[in-house]
């Protein structure tokens, strides 16, 4: 019987003891910061990353990993008997995907490399069910066509508390972020084919949280919940509030909550939150 192993990019959320306990690797962006450059999650941790940011004049930026690395970490599991499968965050927001499947063609290892369509939790679920199935022994074509039904039952939901990150990374003007600063606005956006799609803006972080468990609500409406996700770029109490509306809808279901990667709080900025599920 052929051994699968799941390799997977830092922008998963998964902690370290995750990671081990379901046998993923995990190959790490990098992420430059004030004239340093950091491998994601492994050098710099999410917290540290903030507060680095915070004095930060210019936006930090990521950098997916190297063909090479990938083509190093397949060829590592490769030598210890194993046939691979790469997920991803998505190729609409990321370079990642393309590098590792660059990566797999310099490889002599046996690669399927998979765009999650996701980042963070979203990208998680298909990862963890991917990983148990392996450890399960199951074929990777039963694992694949599995991945992709979690992958089409799965939502992500983004609220920004801030628009400072979307000033420096030239997505808005001043005009407009001065205007929104001014009405405290928290964008609400949602990942949708792999990419970021703004739905509705809200006035507080109360509404946000409303509207994130209505959207909840309705979604799940005679379905089985499957697995829930919040994560936080520094706002745990915000994190919070939305586990304790949700678990009203969802109980008794686990939440997990996870302070997110630095790659991603680079571009939501202090205080945002992600919300992400999948149900059948």
């Amino acid at each position: 019987m052929t051994k699968i192993k799941i390799v997977t990019d830092s922008t998963v959320d998964l902690t370290e003891e995750e990671l081990k306990k379901y046998e993923i690797e995990m190959v790490p962006l990098s992420i430059s910061i004030n004239g340093e450059t950091f491998l994601d999650r492994i050098e710099i941790t999410p917290d540290e990353f903030i507060h680095k940011m915070k004095s930060a004049e210019e936006l930090p930026k990521s950098s997916q990993p190297s063909a090479g690395s990938f083509a190093a970490k397949y060829d590592e599991l490769d030598v210890q008997g194993y046939d691979i499968i790469s997920i991803h965050m998505t190729g609409g927001m990321s370079g990642t995907v393309a590098s590792a499947k660059c990566g797999s063609e310099l490889s002599k290892g046996n690669v399927t490399v998979v765009d999650s369509e996701f980042i963070s939790k979203g990208l998680s679920f298909q990862v963890m069910e991917a990983a148990l199935m392996a450890q399960n022994g199951k074929s990777k074509e039963e694992i694949i066509d599995r991945i992709n039904k979690v992958k089409k039952h799965t939502k992500l939901f983004v609220v920004v508390d801030t628009l400072e990150n979307l000033i420096k990374g030239g997505r808005i003007g001043k005009g407009k972020a001065l205007i929104g600063s001014l009405l405290n606005i928290k964008p609400i956006a949602a990942l949708e084919n792999g990419v970021y799609t703004p739905i509705t803006n809200v006035r507080s972080r109360a509404q946000a949280v409303k509207f994130l468990a209505n959207a909840f609500r309705e979604d799940t409406i005679g379905k089985t919940i499957k697995r829930i996700g919040i994560t936080h770029a520094d706002n745990f109490e915000l994190a919070m509030k939305l586990k304790a509306a949700i678990e009203i809808i969802s109980n008794p279901l686990p939440i997990d909550i996870e302070f997110t990667t630095p790659v991603i709080s680079t571009h939501t900025g202090q205080g945002a939150i992600g919300f992400s599920y999948y149900c059948e």
